[in-house]
Protein backbone atom coordinates (compact mmCIF):
# COMPACT_ATOMS: atom_id res chain seq x y z
CA UNK A 1 0.00 0.00 0.00
CA UNK A 2 0.98 3.65 -0.47
CA UNK A 3 1.76 6.19 1.92
CA UNK A 4 -1.01 8.05 0.28
CA UNK A 5 -3.17 5.23 0.03
CA UNK A 6 -2.25 4.37 3.91
CA UNK A 7 -3.19 7.66 5.26
CA UNK A 8 -6.38 7.31 3.41
CA UNK A 9 -7.44 4.23 4.75
CA UNK A 10 -6.02 5.34 8.41
CA UNK A 11 -8.03 8.30 7.98
CA UNK A 12 -11.16 6.97 6.87
CA UNK A 13 -11.09 3.87 10.05
CA UNK A 14 -10.43 7.37 12.53
CA UNK A 15 -13.60 8.49 11.60
CA UNK A 16 -15.58 5.64 12.91
CA UNK A 17 -15.75 4.20 15.91
CA UNK A 18 -13.24 3.43 18.38
CA UNK A 19 -14.06 0.01 18.56
CA UNK A 20 -13.76 -0.24 15.33
CA UNK A 21 -10.43 1.51 15.30
CA UNK A 22 -9.05 -0.76 18.22
CA UNK A 23 -10.19 -4.17 15.85
CA UNK A 24 -8.07 -2.52 13.30
CA UNK A 25 -5.06 -1.64 15.60
CA UNK A 26 -5.45 -5.46 16.87
CA UNK A 27 -3.22 -5.95 12.81
CA UNK A 28 -0.06 -5.04 15.12
CA UNK A 29 0.79 -8.16 16.97
CA UNK A 30 1.12 -5.96 20.79
CA UNK A 31 -2.57 -4.72 20.50
CA UNK A 32 -3.70 -7.60 19.00
CA UNK A 33 -2.95 -9.66 22.11
CA UNK A 34 -3.75 -7.03 24.47
CA UNK A 35 -6.99 -6.68 22.65
CA UNK A 36 -7.94 -10.35 22.73
CA UNK A 37 -8.29 -10.14 26.05
CA UNK A 38 -12.04 -9.88 26.96
CA UNK A 39 -12.76 -6.50 27.99
CA UNK A 40 -13.57 -8.09 31.80
CA UNK A 41 -10.17 -9.84 31.79
CA UNK A 42 -8.40 -5.95 30.80
CA UNK A 43 -9.88 -4.64 33.28
CA UNK A 44 -8.47 -7.21 35.96
CA UNK A 45 -5.07 -6.77 34.50
CA UNK A 46 -5.34 -3.33 35.01
CA UNK A 47 -5.05 -2.38 31.51
CA UNK A 48 -7.87 -1.80 29.73
CA UNK A 49 -8.27 2.14 30.53
CA UNK A 50 -4.57 2.62 29.38
CA UNK A 51 -4.70 0.99 26.07
CA UNK A 52 -8.12 2.68 25.05
CA UNK A 53 -7.08 6.51 26.12
CA UNK A 54 -3.56 6.21 24.34
CA UNK A 55 -4.90 4.40 21.39
CA UNK A 56 -7.79 6.47 20.76
CA UNK A 57 -5.97 9.18 20.68
CA UNK A 58 -5.55 10.27 17.07
CA UNK A 59 -9.46 9.82 16.86
CA UNK A 60 -10.01 12.53 19.42
CA UNK A 61 -7.25 14.76 17.87
CA UNK A 62 -10.15 14.78 14.96
CA UNK A 63 -12.52 15.58 17.18
CA UNK A 64 -10.35 18.37 18.96
CA UNK A 65 -9.88 19.83 15.57
CA UNK A 66 -13.42 19.46 14.06
CA UNK A 67 -14.21 21.38 17.90
CA UNK A 68 -12.12 24.41 16.77
CA UNK A 69 -14.63 26.80 14.69
CA UNK A 70 -16.66 26.45 17.62
CA UNK A 71 -13.59 27.12 19.90
CA UNK A 72 -12.48 30.36 18.03
CA UNK A 73 -14.33 33.10 19.62
CA UNK A 74 -13.41 31.81 23.13
CA UNK A 75 -9.88 31.91 21.85
CA UNK A 76 -10.04 35.18 19.96
CA UNK A 77 -11.86 36.95 22.96
CA UNK A 78 -8.89 35.49 25.13
CA UNK A 79 -6.34 36.76 23.48
CA UNK A 80 -8.03 39.95 22.58
CA UNK A 81 -7.79 41.21 26.01
CA UNK A 82 -4.24 41.44 26.36
CA UNK A 83 -2.62 41.60 22.46
CA UNK A 84 -4.85 45.45 22.36
CA UNK A 85 -1.81 47.88 22.89
CA UNK A 86 1.28 45.56 22.77
CA UNK A 87 2.18 45.32 26.56
CA UNK A 88 -0.02 42.30 27.41
CA UNK A 89 1.43 38.73 28.31
CA UNK A 90 0.47 35.62 28.68
CA UNK A 91 1.27 32.63 31.46
CA UNK A 92 0.50 28.97 30.96
CA UNK A 93 -0.10 27.19 34.09
CA UNK A 94 -1.12 23.68 35.40
CA UNK A 95 0.18 21.06 37.80
CA UNK A 96 2.37 18.07 36.53
CA UNK A 97 1.55 16.79 33.05
CA UNK A 98 -0.58 19.83 32.51
CA UNK A 99 2.10 22.41 33.34
CA UNK A 100 4.22 20.10 30.63
CA UNK A 101 1.71 20.65 28.07
CA UNK A 102 1.95 24.63 29.00
CA UNK A 103 5.51 24.20 27.88
CA UNK A 104 5.31 22.15 24.63
CA UNK A 105 2.76 25.17 23.92
CA UNK A 106 4.82 28.56 25.20
CA UNK A 107 7.70 28.77 22.31
CA UNK A 108 5.39 28.10 19.26
CA UNK A 109 2.68 30.75 20.61
CA UNK A 110 5.20 33.21 21.68
CA UNK A 111 6.49 32.74 18.08
CA UNK A 112 2.79 32.83 16.52
CA UNK A 113 1.49 36.01 18.80
CA UNK A 114 4.71 37.70 19.45
CA UNK A 115 3.55 38.32 23.29
CA UNK A 116 5.74 37.31 26.32
CA UNK A 117 4.42 33.48 27.24
CA UNK A 118 5.76 31.38 29.47
CA UNK A 119 4.45 27.67 31.70
CA UNK A 120 5.08 28.08 35.68
CA UNK A 121 3.55 25.38 37.56
CA UNK A 122 0.95 26.51 39.63
CA UNK A 123 2.61 25.51 42.66
CA UNK A 124 4.86 28.26 42.33
CA UNK A 125 2.23 30.75 41.86
CA UNK A 126 0.77 29.97 45.16
CA UNK A 127 4.24 30.17 47.01
CA UNK A 128 6.11 33.10 44.81
CA UNK A 129 3.50 34.79 42.90
CA UNK A 130 5.28 38.08 42.33
CA UNK A 131 8.35 35.91 40.68
CA UNK A 132 6.51 34.16 38.75
CA UNK A 133 4.12 36.45 37.00
CA UNK A 134 4.62 39.29 35.09
CA UNK A 135 5.75 42.21 37.12
CA UNK A 136 2.94 45.09 35.06
CA UNK A 137 0.80 44.82 32.22
CA UNK A 138 -2.52 42.76 31.96
CA UNK A 139 -1.85 39.22 31.55
CA UNK A 140 -3.85 36.54 30.68
CA UNK A 141 -3.53 33.68 32.86
CA UNK A 142 -4.57 30.08 31.07
CA UNK A 143 -5.25 27.37 33.14
CA UNK A 144 -4.60 23.75 31.88
CA UNK A 145 -5.97 20.67 33.49
CA UNK A 146 -7.80 17.47 33.30
CA UNK A 147 -10.15 17.24 35.95
CA UNK A 148 -9.87 20.28 37.30
CA UNK A 149 -10.18 18.94 40.95
CA UNK A 150 -6.78 18.98 42.25
CA UNK A 151 -6.33 21.75 45.14
CA UNK A 152 -4.62 23.88 42.84
CA UNK A 153 -6.93 24.17 40.14
CA UNK A 154 -9.09 26.78 41.60
CA UNK A 155 -7.08 27.89 44.39
CA UNK A 156 -4.17 29.76 42.26
CA UNK A 157 -7.16 31.08 39.64
CA UNK A 158 -8.91 32.68 42.81
CA UNK A 159 -5.85 33.59 44.46
CA UNK A 160 -4.44 35.23 41.21
CA UNK A 161 -8.16 36.71 40.18
CA UNK A 162 -7.80 38.58 43.83
CA UNK A 163 -4.44 39.46 43.87
CA UNK A 164 -3.88 40.82 40.15
CA UNK A 165 -7.12 42.51 39.54
CA UNK A 166 -6.16 43.00 35.74
CA UNK A 167 -5.39 39.81 35.30
CA UNK A 168 -7.69 38.03 32.54
CA UNK A 169 -8.39 33.95 32.99
CA UNK A 170 -8.92 31.21 30.30
CA UNK A 171 -9.65 27.73 31.33
CA UNK A 172 -9.13 25.03 29.08
CA UNK A 173 -9.96 21.56 30.55
CA UNK A 174 -10.71 17.64 30.11
CA UNK A 175 -13.90 17.11 32.39
CA UNK A 176 -17.15 19.21 32.31
CA UNK A 177 -18.20 18.46 35.31
CA UNK A 178 -15.11 19.42 37.28
CA UNK A 179 -14.96 22.35 39.83
CA UNK A 180 -12.70 24.31 37.54
CA UNK A 181 -15.25 24.21 35.22
CA UNK A 182 -18.31 24.65 36.68
CA UNK A 183 -17.25 27.39 39.53
CA UNK A 184 -16.79 30.61 36.94
CA UNK A 185 -19.85 30.81 35.01
CA UNK A 186 -21.18 34.31 36.04
CA UNK A 187 -17.38 35.95 36.04
CA UNK A 188 -16.62 38.00 32.52
CA UNK A 189 -12.72 37.56 33.61
CA UNK A 190 -12.78 34.23 33.36
CA UNK A 191 -13.09 32.28 29.53
CA UNK A 192 -13.59 28.38 29.75
CA UNK A 193 -13.16 26.06 27.06
CA UNK A 194 -13.69 22.17 27.51
CA UNK A 195 -12.96 19.32 25.35
CA UNK A 196 -14.50 15.87 24.81
CA UNK A 197 -15.64 14.01 27.55
CA UNK A 198 -13.72 11.14 25.63
CA UNK A 199 -10.11 13.45 26.57
CA UNK A 200 -10.73 12.61 30.43
CA UNK A 201 -8.67 10.05 30.77
CA UNK A 202 -10.14 7.83 33.15
CA UNK A 203 -6.66 5.72 34.23
CA UNK A 204 -3.94 7.34 36.58
CA UNK A 205 -1.48 8.68 33.46
CA UNK A 206 -2.18 11.50 31.58
CA UNK A 207 -2.48 10.54 28.07
CA UNK A 208 -5.66 11.71 25.67
CA UNK A 209 -5.98 14.53 28.20
CA UNK A 210 -2.36 15.72 27.56
CA UNK A 211 -2.28 15.71 24.12
CA UNK A 212 -5.17 17.35 23.23
CA UNK A 213 -4.78 20.11 25.57
CA UNK A 214 -2.15 20.50 23.65
CA UNK A 215 -3.80 20.58 20.32
CA UNK A 216 -6.24 23.12 21.73
CA UNK A 217 -3.72 25.49 23.20
CA UNK A 218 -2.05 26.00 19.29
CA UNK A 219 -5.42 27.09 18.16
CA UNK A 220 -4.30 29.99 20.20
CA UNK A 221 -1.60 30.75 18.11
CA UNK A 222 -3.87 30.21 14.84
CA UNK A 223 -6.73 31.94 15.45
CA UNK A 224 -6.54 33.70 12.54
CA UNK A 225 -5.90 30.67 10.26
CA UNK A 226 -8.65 27.66 11.15
CA UNK A 227 -8.25 25.94 7.90
CA UNK A 228 -4.39 25.61 8.60
CA UNK A 229 -5.31 24.37 12.19
CA UNK A 230 -7.46 21.76 10.74
CA UNK A 231 -5.11 20.42 8.25
CA UNK A 232 -2.75 20.31 11.20
CA UNK A 233 -5.31 18.35 13.08
CA UNK A 234 -5.72 15.97 10.47
CA UNK A 235 -1.85 15.27 9.73
CA UNK A 236 -1.33 14.91 13.36
CA UNK A 237 -4.18 12.27 13.29
CA UNK A 238 -2.79 10.09 10.58
CA UNK A 239 0.22 10.72 11.65
CA UNK A 240 -0.21 9.20 15.32
CA UNK A 241 -2.90 6.22 13.56
CA UNK A 242 -0.06 5.28 11.60
CA UNK A 243 2.84 5.33 14.50
CA UNK A 244 0.20 3.29 16.47
CA UNK A 245 -0.53 0.77 13.66
CA UNK A 246 2.99 0.49 12.60
CA UNK A 247 5.62 0.95 14.92
CA UNK A 248 3.71 -0.06 18.46
CA UNK A 249 5.73 -3.58 18.38
CA UNK A 250 9.03 -2.13 17.97
CA UNK A 251 8.48 0.31 20.94
CA UNK A 252 7.39 -2.73 22.66
CA UNK A 253 10.40 -4.76 22.41
CA UNK A 254 12.52 -1.85 23.11
CA UNK A 255 10.39 -1.49 26.24
CA UNK A 256 11.37 -4.53 27.34
CA UNK A 257 15.03 -4.25 27.08
CA UNK A 258 17.67 -4.16 29.79
CA UNK A 259 18.00 -0.81 31.04
CA UNK A 260 17.35 0.54 34.49
CA UNK A 261 17.15 4.64 33.81
CA UNK A 262 15.69 6.47 30.71
CA UNK A 263 17.35 9.90 29.34
CA UNK A 264 14.45 12.02 27.26
CA UNK A 265 16.33 15.30 25.21
CA UNK A 266 14.14 17.47 23.74
CA UNK A 267 14.96 21.06 21.98
CA UNK A 268 12.02 24.10 22.29
CA UNK A 269 9.03 22.96 22.71
CA UNK A 270 9.81 19.40 22.81
CA UNK A 271 11.56 20.08 26.02
CA UNK A 272 8.00 20.07 27.29
CA UNK A 273 7.32 16.53 25.32
CA UNK A 274 10.76 15.20 27.48
CA UNK A 275 9.59 16.23 30.48
CA UNK A 276 6.42 14.54 30.32
CA UNK A 277 7.97 11.27 29.05
CA UNK A 278 10.05 11.07 31.91
CA UNK A 279 6.50 11.38 34.09
CA UNK A 280 4.93 9.13 32.65
CA UNK A 281 7.76 6.48 32.49
CA UNK A 282 8.50 7.25 36.63
CA UNK A 283 4.64 6.75 37.07
CA UNK A 284 3.82 3.91 35.03
CA UNK A 285 6.91 2.05 36.25
CA UNK A 286 6.24 2.93 40.16
CA UNK A 287 9.84 4.74 39.98
CA UNK A 288 11.55 1.55 39.35
CA UNK A 289 12.51 2.99 35.87
CA UNK A 290 14.52 6.24 36.85
CA UNK A 291 14.08 9.03 34.82
CA UNK A 292 16.05 12.49 33.38
CA UNK A 293 14.90 14.91 30.76
CA UNK A 294 17.01 17.67 29.43
CA UNK A 295 18.07 19.39 26.38
CA UNK A 296 20.69 18.51 23.89
CA UNK A 297 22.90 21.25 24.90
CA UNK A 298 22.23 21.38 28.62
CA UNK A 299 23.67 17.54 28.96
CA UNK A 300 26.59 18.41 28.54
CA UNK A 301 26.71 20.86 31.74
CA UNK A 302 26.65 17.77 33.97
CA UNK A 303 23.48 15.77 33.35
CA UNK A 304 25.83 13.40 31.24
CA UNK A 305 27.32 12.07 34.29
CA UNK A 306 23.84 9.95 34.71
CA UNK A 307 24.50 7.67 31.42
CA UNK A 308 25.75 4.65 31.95
CA UNK A 309 25.83 1.63 29.96
CA UNK A 310 22.13 0.69 31.30
CA UNK A 311 20.41 4.04 30.15
CA UNK A 312 18.49 4.14 27.26
CA UNK A 313 18.49 7.99 25.88
CA UNK A 314 15.41 8.83 23.91
CA UNK A 315 15.99 11.52 21.55
CA UNK A 316 13.11 13.91 20.16
CA UNK A 317 14.59 15.95 16.95
CA UNK A 318 13.71 18.84 16.05
CA UNK A 319 12.60 20.12 12.10
CA UNK A 320 14.20 23.06 12.42
CA UNK A 321 17.73 22.81 10.58
CA UNK A 322 20.21 24.71 13.32
CA UNK A 323 18.31 22.97 16.19
CA UNK A 324 18.65 19.68 14.71
CA UNK A 325 22.56 20.49 14.03
CA UNK A 326 22.95 21.44 17.50
CA UNK A 327 21.16 17.49 18.31
CA UNK A 328 22.96 15.77 16.10
CA UNK A 329 26.45 17.05 17.33
CA UNK A 330 25.44 16.15 20.60
CA UNK A 331 24.62 12.84 19.56
CA UNK A 332 28.00 12.43 17.79
CA UNK A 333 29.40 13.03 21.16
CA UNK A 334 27.54 10.57 23.35
CA UNK A 335 28.88 7.91 20.45
CA UNK A 336 32.57 8.59 20.58
CA UNK A 337 31.86 8.70 24.52
CA UNK A 338 30.16 5.57 24.56
CA UNK A 339 27.51 6.69 26.48
CA UNK A 340 24.34 5.11 26.93
CA UNK A 341 23.07 1.56 26.14
CA UNK A 342 20.82 2.24 22.76
CA UNK A 343 18.99 5.32 21.61
CA UNK A 344 15.27 5.56 21.05
CA UNK A 345 15.25 8.57 17.67
CA UNK A 346 11.84 10.02 17.07
CA UNK A 347 11.41 12.55 14.17
CA UNK A 348 11.48 12.69 10.42
CA UNK A 349 14.82 11.82 8.16
CA UNK A 350 16.86 10.62 11.04
CA UNK A 351 20.79 9.92 9.48
CA UNK A 352 21.34 6.35 9.17
CA UNK A 353 25.11 7.61 10.35
CA UNK A 354 23.68 7.81 14.04
CA UNK A 355 22.15 4.58 13.98
CA UNK A 356 23.96 2.28 15.81
CA UNK A 357 23.03 -1.59 16.65
CA UNK A 358 20.33 -1.86 18.51
CA UNK A 359 18.97 1.68 18.43
CA UNK A 360 15.45 2.30 16.99
CA UNK A 361 13.81 4.86 14.42
CA UNK A 362 10.19 6.02 14.77
CA UNK A 363 10.14 7.96 11.52
CA UNK A 364 7.13 10.77 11.79
CA UNK A 365 5.34 10.72 8.02
CA UNK A 366 3.02 13.33 7.12
CA UNK A 367 4.22 16.49 9.04
CA UNK A 368 6.91 17.93 7.27
CA UNK A 369 6.26 21.15 6.56
CA UNK A 370 4.64 21.86 9.78
CA UNK A 371 7.35 23.18 11.84
CA UNK A 372 8.15 21.65 15.55
CA UNK A 373 4.49 22.76 16.90
CA UNK A 374 3.00 19.83 16.48
CA UNK A 375 5.42 17.46 16.71
CA UNK A 376 5.50 17.36 20.94
CA UNK A 377 1.78 15.74 20.47
CA UNK A 378 4.18 12.51 18.18
CA UNK A 379 6.67 12.28 20.73
CA UNK A 380 4.84 12.21 24.01
CA UNK A 381 2.21 8.98 21.90
CA UNK A 382 5.93 7.59 21.62
CA UNK A 383 6.83 8.21 25.42
CA UNK A 384 3.58 6.88 26.51
CA UNK A 385 3.79 3.93 24.68
CA UNK A 386 7.64 3.27 25.66
CA UNK A 387 6.48 3.51 29.59
CA UNK A 388 3.02 1.65 28.72
CA UNK A 389 4.91 -1.71 27.78
CA UNK A 390 7.31 -1.20 30.46
CA UNK A 391 4.96 -1.03 32.71
CA UNK A 392 3.32 -4.22 31.56
CA UNK A 393 7.09 -5.74 31.50
CA UNK A 394 7.21 -5.06 35.66
CA UNK A 395 4.21 -6.83 36.39
CA UNK A 396 2.62 -3.47 37.39
CA UNK A 397 -1.07 -2.27 36.20
CA UNK A 398 -1.04 0.90 34.07
CA UNK A 399 -4.80 1.99 35.19
CA UNK A 400 -3.13 1.88 38.61
CA UNK A 401 0.56 1.28 38.88
CA UNK A 402 1.07 2.99 42.43
CA UNK A 403 -0.17 0.22 44.02
CA UNK A 404 0.57 1.66 47.04
CA UNK A 405 -1.54 4.63 46.53
CA UNK A 406 1.94 7.03 46.84
CA UNK A 407 0.39 8.80 43.77
CA UNK A 408 -2.98 9.53 42.79
CA UNK A 409 -5.41 9.90 39.22
CA UNK A 410 -6.23 13.73 41.43
CA UNK A 411 -4.11 14.74 43.96
CA UNK A 412 -5.04 14.51 47.46
CA UNK A 413 -6.42 18.02 49.28
CA UNK A 414 -4.19 19.99 51.18
CA UNK A 415 -4.31 23.09 52.99
CA UNK A 416 -4.01 26.08 50.76
CA UNK A 417 -2.45 29.40 52.80
CA UNK A 418 -3.45 32.68 52.21
CA UNK A 419 -1.29 35.83 51.98
CA UNK A 420 -1.79 38.73 54.16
Amino acid sequence: MTTAAHSSEALSRLRGPLDDWLSFLGQADEWGRLLAVAAEEQQGRGYRDTLREICQQPLTWLQTGSDARAALPTLQSAIARVSGNGSGSVVLTGSGSSVYAGECLAPTLQAALRLPISAVPAGELLTNPAGSLPPRGPFLLVSLARSGNSPESCGVLDSVRERFPRSQHLVITCNRHGKLATSYTGDARVLTLVLGDPTCDRSLVMTSSFTNMVLAGLLLGMTGDVVAYLRLAEAVSVAGASLLLEQADAIARLARSEYNSVVFLGSGCQQGAARESALKMLEMTSGRVKTLFETYLGLRHGPMAALDERTLVVCFLSSDEVARAYELDLLDELARKKLGARKLLVGAGVPRALVADGDLVVDLPGVAGLGDAPLPILDVLVGQLLAFFRCLQEGLRPDLPSAEGVISRVVERFALHRRP
